[in-house]
């Protein structure tokens, strides 16, 4: 038994089996929710519920077994929040690309991420871009993820006077949705062991306590099977076109400098930085292999830091992770039942969460405070990721150069902000 775990020198990291494996299954219990919240994000964007959640168990499987085994790290790979927002309502719902498409785009996004994560590239983009502006865009998809979270709970409403108005409470879906939060909020701040799954557990039965529509209500056995397998469903019928390359550059962006930054801070957390390359390879392998599984990519996900507190410390842990992934494909029908009231507050936690990167931001220097702004409002208020980064990548150099900072900024960013603004002028005229 011992020379099946030699690979993972626990004698040398100071862990056994059993740490490994209790870590490996805290991890799981704190991120198995994905499967619900990302299921029910991609059916927006017209994928069959059934087909986004077995997507989603599939693709998280694989990445945890590809970084447990390829970097030997106790880091979590699984479809992210936010990226889930860009492939859903900035590729779909507001570029027009097909859920088809939008997979492609993330499959050439994940080729162009390996590419930089094998070579010297992922040192050159990541001090490229300056540091409000990483953070900008983290607070800009909180504040979207929020505004989705609100939607989906049915606490605001469209309005034909303020565009944007507050529901009637009283009504069964803002009712479940807010009693879930009230529950979600408690869990959290305590710190309760699987408080997101507790919640999507306990808001379930709220939810239909009160006659909230599940998303599905058909079982296993009635569905046929391609509402469950959609794996290799890509389509590159649009990889001529200007607004797949957006696509596809503006995730590329945000996986990179995302990735780059999560896994820096998990390895410090286990003191084993030099294990960055190729946790950072892992991630990409696994966020190319979303679009062939038809998922938007995964992430190094937050909830990592839940293992490697439980004492999770070799690629082990990820693996223990990703087998318990594999398990919930039993229960793929149940999964579904699960009602937007559930799901909704779990959405604003996450994107609170993600606010809190604002206090990094210099808004003291208006050439750095300013473009971060933009981004930070413009991604919830024009309903795209991909626009919202626009204007603050553009905005950005042209500040500097107007407070004679011109040399602050670097070459790549000007080429990279070039880009943007062609996109922009493009989207004009077209």
């Amino acid at each position: 038994m011992k020379g099946v775990f030699r690979r993972f020198d626990l004698e040398g990291h100071e862990t056994t089996v059993r740490q490994e494996l209790a870590a490996g299954t805290v991890g799981f219990l704190a991120t198995v929710y994905i499967a619900a919240i990302n299921g029910a994000i991609l059916a927006d964007a017209g994928i069959p519920l059934h087909g986004a959640i077995v997507a989603t168990i599939l693709t998280s499987l694989v990445g945890c077994l590809l970084m447990g085994l390829w970097s030997n790290a106790p880091i979590i790979l699984v479809p992210g929040m936010g990226v889930n927002a860009l492939f859903t309502y900035t590729f779909v719902q507001s570029f027009g690309l097909t859920w088809q498409g939008a997979l492609a785009a993330v499959f050439v996004s994940g080729l162009i991420f390996i590419a930089i994560a094998f070579t010297k590239l992922t040192h050159t983009l990541s001090s490229a871009i300056p540091a409000s502006l990483k953070e900008a865009i983290t607070v800009g998809i909180g504040l979207f993820l929020t505004f989705i979270g609100l939607q989906k709970g049915g606490i605001i409403q469209a309005d034909e006077q303020t565009f944007i108005a507050v529901a009637d409470l009283s009504s069964p879906l803002p009712l479940a949705t807010l009693l879930t939060l009230c529950l979600a909020i408690i869990l959290f701040i305590r710190n309760a062991p699987a408080n997101f799954l507790l919640t999507i557990v306990v808001g379930t039965v709220f939810g239909l306590a009160l006659g909230v529509s599940p998303k599905s209500v058909s079982s296993f056995e009635a569905q046929d099977m391609s509402q469950f397998l959609i794996m290799g469903q890509l389509s590159f019928t649009s990889i001529t076109t200007m607004i797949f390359w957006v696509a596809v550059f503006s995730l590329t962006m945000v996986l990179v400098f995302e990735n780059i930054g999560l896994i820096n801070g998990f390895l410090q957390m286990t003191g084993r930085s030099e294990k960055y390359q190729r946790s950072l390879q892992a991630n990409a392998v696994s966020a190319l292999s979303s679009g062939l599984f038809g998922t938007s990519p995964t992430v190094a996900t937050v909830e990592t830091a839940a293992g490697i507190s439980a004492g999770g410390r070799t690629g082990l842990t990820a693996i223990v992770t990703g087998v318990l992934f594999g398990v919930t494909l039993f229960f793929v029908p149940y999964i579904s039942l699960i009602p937007d009231s559930a799901i909704a507050p779990i959405l604003l936690i996450v994107g609170g969460l993600m606010v809190q990167s604002i206090k990094s931001i210099a808004f003291d220097d208006f050439s750095e405070g300013f473009p971060a702004f933009l981004i930070i409002a413009l991604i919830p208020l024009t309903y795209s990721i991909a626009e919202g980064i626009a204007f603050g990548f553009i905005a950005y150099p042209i500040l500097k150069l107007a407070m004679g900072k011109g040399k602050d900024v670097s070459i790549p960013l000007y080429v990279i902000s070039s880009l943007f603004l062609l996109y922009i002028i493009l989207q004009t005229i077209g």
